[in-house]
């Protein structure tokens, strides 16, 4: 009896070591050297990880030398993910697409880094057909020739400009119209308006939790001055806690636990094609809005009240 009970136990040990498996990426290509104007297949591949998992948009070659002809969908597979791309290239040289980062879990995992050699069209000087000198040409234009219409021309070009000047100078573009407005009352307006859109209805929830976490971020970026924007989940969450940590704004930590769940929740609807419950998105929707109110600043509203 003995022995079985260890064979079990180290039966479901081996079964445990096995099904925990760590993903793995890799990239590749169907080959690394081409001519100006070919295509490459690029391919990035994820083994034993079929949710959580997160393409960002792909980085190509530093100086920009590389185009992305068609983003692909994503190809499921068991146990597999295979994203690919079809690149190309106009400019003759030696680049390199570099690692790219896969989150799967918000958990970063790299590619390697590929070289591709772009090689030029070869052009045979020997076979091209000549052609006879060309004639001696008119002689061009001169200055003196529209002398006396100069000042028909600067009067015409006087005249635009000024019609310009009153036109354009007063129109002011969204950001410089919205930065006028106080970050509360902007955030509520652009709730509002997200509900009106009924996106999410109309089968639109990608749009939608992208307008959501805008709305949530920009509000936190001007309210509490913390790069929001332009923050992944991880580094907003960090930063956040350390702001509060720091500072006297005592922001409670159900608030810090909601907003992480908002925008990683968020994060798996707009990258690996999630799609939440009707009740689910309710709830988001209403977790922004006490979001925004309890990062709200209230101290005049306080100080009136003890005076």
């Amino acid at each position: 009896m003995v022995k079985n009970y260890i064979l079990y136990i180290l039966f479901f040990f081996g079964f445990f070591v096995v099904a925990q498996k760590t993903p793995t990426v890799s990239a590749k290509v169907d080959t690394t050297k081409i001519r100006i104007g070919e295509q490459i297949n690029y391919q990035i591949t994820v083994e034993d990880a079929e949710n959580g998992v997160i393409f960002p948009k792909l980085q190509l070659d530093s100086l920009g030398k590389i185009e992305i002809v068609e983003s692909l969908n994503i190809d499921t597979l068991k146990n597999r993910l295979i994203k690919k791309y079809r690149l190309t290239s106009f400019d003759s040289g030696r680049y390199v697409i570099p690692k790219q980062p896969i989150y799967i879990w918000n958990q970063p995992y790299y590619t390697d880094s590929i070289l591709i050699d772009v090689a030029t069209v070869a052009v045979d000087t020997i076979k091209q057909k000549m052609y006879p000198i060309k004639a001696i040409q008119n002689e061009p234009y001169t200055f003196e020739d529209f002398k006396s219409y100069l000042w028909w021309i600067l009067g015409i070009l006087l005249l635009i400009a000024l019609i310009l000047y009153f036109v354009l100078r007063k129109k002011e573009t969204v950001e410089e119209i919205e930065a006028k407005i106080p970050p509360y009352e902007l955030a509520l307006n652009r709730l509002k308006a997200l509900d009106e859109k009924q996106l999410w209805q109309k089968n639109k929830i990608k749009k939608y939790y992208v307008e959501l976490t805008d709305i949530v971020r920009s509000y936190i970026e001007r309210e509490l001055n913390i790069p929001a924007l332009e923050s992944t989940t991880d580094e907003l969450m960090e930063t956040m806690t350390d702001f509060n940590t720091s500072s006297s704004l005592n922001i409670p930590d159900e608030t810090i636990k909601k907003l992480q769940k908002l925008l990683r929740e968020a994060d798996l609807v707009k990258f690996a094609k999630y799609k939440p419950l009707v009740n689910e998105i309710e709830l988001h929707r209403n977790d922004a809005g006490e979001i925004i109110e309890v990062l709200h600043p209230k101290i005049e509203i306080e100080d009136e009240a003890v005076e």
